[in-house]
């Protein structure tokens, strides 16, 4: 109920006046008939035989997905014999593994667990689940036909391993997240160009951990005990804030143009971190390398990064340049066959500390280099208090210290 009040003015003559109206809501009583559900996203489909069967064609598959749309599991899948386990041949699919298991028949042949059977496709999302033991790739998001490419798929919240080729593979743009691939064939992960990789774990795999084309990024990963490289990544890459232990090659192994920050290698049985020109590798660390801590080749800047036991089974640098144009300041390198060890020319060393190497420092002609101080007899007298006279034995900004 609504009133108004107010006066008019008429001849002279004050009237007062009231109105009342009446609001109403509407009516609370429902229509007749059955009331229709209201409007919302379109529901989940359910993986099975009447709703995604799969086919005998040239890519046979126990699933297939042909429509676009957001499928699920409901229960453990097991493979069967000359098929794949689920086929996506739709772009704008998300299939949720909804905390399941998708698994493969041993010696079954070369299929995948989910693939999307070199179709060129986008927005492809597989998540939350576990696939293992398939012939072929565990989930294989993404192909390259006739230089066509199907890009943007995603592998979240997915453990795969055990399978006979790669446990994880995206094409161009792929995101791989918080997923964990082990003891699979082939690499753990496998990433195209422009892919992202984050949050994952890749152990126990016959190839490379983490294995990334060109412009890919990779971070908060981990990569042991791998048959080759921890991580590995092509021109244009960068990896940061990642740990790679017990890699039976390099721990860490970029191309031309890459960065490597704030990572860690342990017991590699290659170099620690190796980086082609143009690369940068920065607040990391090495520690018992079989070979160098840290090797770059030209035009690469090394700062502020500490290596140990380079070497330790085999003959190793804690930082070793073996091109040109190189910048290394502010390492700290010690217990290696060589502290900081530079073959080419024109390469600027400064403000870097060397301790307890079979030769501190081996370094060519013809490269710019900040004094070598020799502190290896400690100069200081015992210190208490707020203040202490220098004892790096330099004013030089850019000196080098032998500790």
């Amino acid at each position: 109920m609504m009133r108004a009040c107010g006066t008019l003015t008429a001849g002279g003559v004050v009237v007062a006046f009231v109105v009342s109206v009446s609001v109403l809501a509407g009516p609370i009583t429902p229509p007749a008939g059955p009331v229709a559900p209201t409007p919302g996203p379109e529901p989940r489909i359910p993986i099975g035989p009447d709703t995604t069967p799969g086919d005998n064609d040239v890519t046979p598959s126990l699933y297939k997905i042909s429509q676009p749309g957001s499928y699920y599991l409901t229960g453990n899948i097991t493979g069967v014999v000359g098929k794949h386990g689920i086929e996506i041949a739709a772009s704008g699919v998300t299939l949720d593994l909804n905390g399941f298991d998708l698994v493969g028949v041993p010696g079954m042949g070369a299929f995948d667990g989910v693939t999307t059977a070199h179709l060129v496709l986008t927005n492809i999302t597989v998540r939350n689940g576990s696939v293992r033991n398939w012939g072929d790739d565990g989930v294989a998001v993404g192909a390259q036909v006739f230089g066509r490419t199907a890009e943007n798929g995603a592998v979240i919240d997915v453990a795969s391993h055990g399978n006979a080729g790669h446990g994880i593979y995206v094409y161009d743009g792929g995101l791989v997240k918080n997923c964990r691939a082990w003891k699979n064939g082939k690499d753990g992960i496998n990433a195209d160009s422009g892919s992202t990789v984050i949050g994952c774990v890749a152990q126990d795999n016959t190839g490379t951990g983490i294995n990334a084309s060109g412009g890919t990024t990779i971070e908060s990963c981990s990569a042991f005990n791998n048959f080759a490289a921890g991580i590995f990544t092509n021109n244009g890459g960068a990896v940061r804030g990642c740990a790679a232990s017990n890699n039976s090659l390099d721990g860490i192994q970029v191309l031309s143009g890459c960065t490597v920050t704030d990572c860690a290698a342990h017991f590699n049985s290659g170099n620690g971190i190796s980086a082609a020109d143009g690369s940068m590798v920065s607040n990391c660390s090495s520690y018992t390398s079989a070979l160098d801590g840290i090797r770059v080749g030209s035009n690469c800047s090394v700062l502020r990064n500490t290596c140990f036991k380079a070497g330790n089974f085999g003959n190793g640098a804690g930082v070793h340049a073996t091109g040109t144009g190189n910048h290394i300041e502010g390492n700290t390198c010690t217990g290696a066959d060589r502290g900081i060890d530079v073959d080419g020319a024109a390469n600027v060393i400064v403000r870097n500390m060397c301790s307890d190497n079979t030769t501190n420092w081996t370094i060519v002609a013809d490269n710019v280099v900040g004094p070598i101080i020799d502190r290896r007899a400690p100069a200081s007298a015992a210190i208490s208090g707020n203040t202490a006279p220098d004892s790096t034995g330099s004013t030089n900004p850019n000196a080098n210290i032998t500790y």
